[in-house]
């Protein structure tokens, strides 16, 4: 098609002739450039499936797996007016409580409502210890404002109230805001603390974690490139943790990796289960001989 434009293009002027034929062989110069990137993009991606990460393409995260998508399918398919021999589907893939109809706690929302729009705290519509602790919380943000950065660690007044309370579960053992760090959600710490057993060595670190468990955990280990040690937990005695299941898929792991790592799920996740204190001193005592490194995950505790 090129070289018919151009013979067409003798018959005009000789301007005319020289402004297309310039035309043309810029458009050549082009052309090869898109055949050279297309030929480099078809042959040798920067990133395709078998460059990039191994671990992102071997992880398994089930809360938002097939089974999710399928659903999220059949609730689009309902709302076209397709038929089905049901109206709704019910996702229990997630403790989302909110989804499933359960009622925010008012003075959460408030506070938050207060934080964000500080106007609010002179409303008369707010209860007092709302705007109390709506006060509180800005007092301890820079500019008192919740859109200004904190600390690392978290905003010290919020760090302070999570020192309290743990103070108080515990039975007055001293807890020391200095040594909190908040996060945006449970997953994101989970996430921080593995990410700190990270190495290049050929040798993997093991982690143990339940079975089951949420498999955020399961994700993460093998994202990380970390060892997956499993310990199953025993159904027939309500989930209980059995220190012999510890002891046994401990020492099978050493074989395969250099295990480092024990997290515990207390109460259980998905198995609600909640560890009887013998069985924590037990575990703690696992932990300290085989110089493991405790994860307790106590995020419903």
């Amino acid at each position: 098609m090129t070289i018919i434009f151009v013979r067409k293009a003798i018959d005009a002027t000789t301007n005319s002739v020289s402004s297309f034929l310039l035309s043309v062989n810029f458009s050549c110069q082009r052309y090869r450039i898109y055949q050279q990137i297309r030929l480099m993009t078809s042959t040798n991606r920067i990133l395709t499936l078998e460059n990039m990460n191994p671990n992102l393409i071997a992880m398994e995260y089930a809360v938002r797996g097939p089974l999710v998508i399928r659903a999220s399918d059949i609730e689009k398919e309902l709302e076209m007016g397709i038929k089905k021999s049901f109206n709704n589907v019910i996702k229990a893939n997630i403790g989302d409580a909110h989804a499933m109809g359960q009622k925010p706690i008012s003075f959460i929302r408030q506070v938050l409502a207060c934080v964000s729009d500080p106007s609010l705290v002179n409303s008369e519509k707010y209860p007092s210890d709302v705007k109390q602790r709506a006060e509180l919380l800005l007092s301890g943000c820079s500019g008192n404002s919740i859109g200004s950065y904190s600390h690392s660690s978290g905003i010290e007044v919020i760090r302070k109230h999570v020192a309290e309370y743990i103070t108080r579960r515990d039975g007055g053992i001293p807890s020391d805001p200095q040594h909190i760090l908040l996060s945006s959600g449970a997953s994101e710490s989970i996430r921080h603390i593995l990410k700190l057993f990270i190495d290049d060595r050929k040798r993997k670190k093991g982690v143990m974690i339940s079975i089951p468990q949420y498999p955020l955990y399961s994700a993460s280990i093998v994202e990380f490139g970390l060892g997956l040690v499993g310990y199953y937990l025993d159904e027939s005695n309500n989930w209980a943790l059995n220190i012999d299941e510890l002891e046994k898929a401990y020492r099978e792991s050493l074989s395969e990796f250099n295990t480092q790592v024990l997290c515990v799920i207390n109460p259980g996740n998905p198995t609600g289960q909640v560890l009887p204190r013998d069985n924590v001193e037990e575990i703690i005592k696992f932990a300290y001989k085989n110089k493991l490194f405790l994860m307790a995950d106590e995020v419903s505790y």
